[in-house]
């Protein structure tokens, strides 16, 4: 079969495939943990799911809008205000399946061939793939952890040019938790005032998990707001990752432009997902605290847990459930199967010696580093820790 370049050149999301061979072992029999996907391990809230049973009950059970109900775009609009003291109006909010679709149709809608968007490293995996199938070219800006990956604005503004199409990047950030001050985010507006040209796209799906302080936006910074596109759902913060509802709020023309490409590859989001998000954005969420608070416990958990594996270098996140440690000093050492060339043989070894899924830092960029997620109970969290530092005790 002759495929076409496009999916050639697609590379396989590395978190799925840890995922996937991770589920594979299990099926061998093997007692396999993975800590691989940035997934909550929390059940959806029972008021939301109460409110998607009463949808069906109601039979809204017909094609959608393309960009979704009125109904939930406007209360999209309201949160943005209420939370974030954003000004959209419903018409410039367009709801997806999911919050990776958002981020498709943006950079579809934006980009031609050649043009180059900056994306600071590590960054999601995502990313880059949705670039190159554009006909994008990234160009990635390194950070490491002793600044707490955060990119630098004079770092930002010395690779801008006149290919420069798009700024991309997370915070709270997966995969290293990196949060992004108020004052950082004004520095970095303040770089980007002077190109008009460049759009900003704002990956904000982990806004409801933060530890300290609040979630800030780089929207709400006038000089650059219209060219900010935010992108949100309600999958991490509601535990509604099986819903598939995500969401982005944008200058109207770029919105209408989403909904064009959205017309065409998917159509509107489940009317059921669709009206569950309607609950979850209407009604205050008593289970969120519970949520954060297990978050925050598994942190320090796995923070102090790493730290006494020799060598292995932890920074301390401020948000989302993930901590991306630098493991470098297992590089050259070697095993019965062969050398630790880097995080891939890494991974690999602990998913072979080990039994536990976690993702090589190279599918976010970063060579030196892997990404552990803590959306797991304490026990497991424990357990899979133990059995990694037992692993790294036995390379020579």
């Amino acid at each position: 079969m002759q495929l076409s370049e496009r999916v050639l050149n697609l590379e396989e999301s590395q978190t799925i495939a840890m995922a996937r061979l991770s589920r594979e072992l299990k099926e061998q029999g093997h007692d396999v943990i993975s800590l691989s996907l940035g997934e909550p391990d929390f059940v959806t809230p029972a008021y939301i799911r109460k409110g998607a049973k009463q949808a069906i009950d109601d039979g809204i059970t017909y094609y959608p809008p393309i960009s979704g109900f009125a109904d939930l775009r406007k209360a999209i609009a309201e949160k943005l205000d209420r939370e974030n003291g954003l000004s959209y109006t419903p018409e410039q909010v367009v709801v997806s399946t999911g919050a990776k679709q958002s981020i498709a149709n943006a950079i579809l809608s934006l980009l031609n061939p050649g043009d180059e968007v900056l994306v600071p490293s590590p960054y999601w995996v995502s990313y880059v793939q949705l670039i190159r199938l554009a006909g994008g070219n990234p160009v990635f800006l390194e950070t490491g952890i002793d600044s707490d990956f955060k990119v630098d604005p004079a770092q930002v503004a010395g690779a801008i040019n006149d290919k420069t199409r798009l700024f991309i990047f997370s915070s709270p950030c997966n995969p290293t938790g990196t949060v992004y001050s108020r004052d950082e985010l004004a520095a970095l507006a303040e770089v980007f005032s002077g190109y008009e040209q460049v759009w900003i796209l704002s990956d904000e799906i982990y806004e409801r998990i933060i530890f300290d302080g609040k979630h800030e936006s780089i929207a709400s910074h006038e000089s650059v707001s219209k060219r900010v596109i935010l992108v949100n759902g309600v999958s991490k913060g509601y535990a509604m990752t099986g819903w598939r509802i995500g969401y982005m709020a944008a200058a109207l023309e770029l919105a209408k432009a989403c909904d064009k490409i959205q017309g065409q590859i998917t159509s509107g989001a489940s009317s059921i997902a669709q009206m569950a998000a309607l609950t979850a954005l209407t009604n205050d969420n008593p289970e969120h605290e519970h949520m954060l608070s297990a978050f925050k416990r598994r942190r320090e958990l796995v923070l102090k847990l790493l730290s006494e594996i020799p060598g292995w270098k932890v920074n301390k996140p401020q948000g989302a459930f993930y901590v991306f440690p630098d493991v470098s000093s297992c590089f050259g050492k070697r095993h019965k199967g062969g050398t630790i060339d880097g995080p891939n043989e890494l991974c690999t070894y602990l998913l072979n010696d080990a039994k536990v899924g976690l993702v090589t830092g190279e599918a976010f960029g970063d060579s030196r580093c892997i990404r552990l997620s803590y959306a797991a109970s304490d026990k497991m969290l424990m357990e899979a820790i133990k059995r990694i530092r037992e692993s790294i005790s036995r390379l020579q």
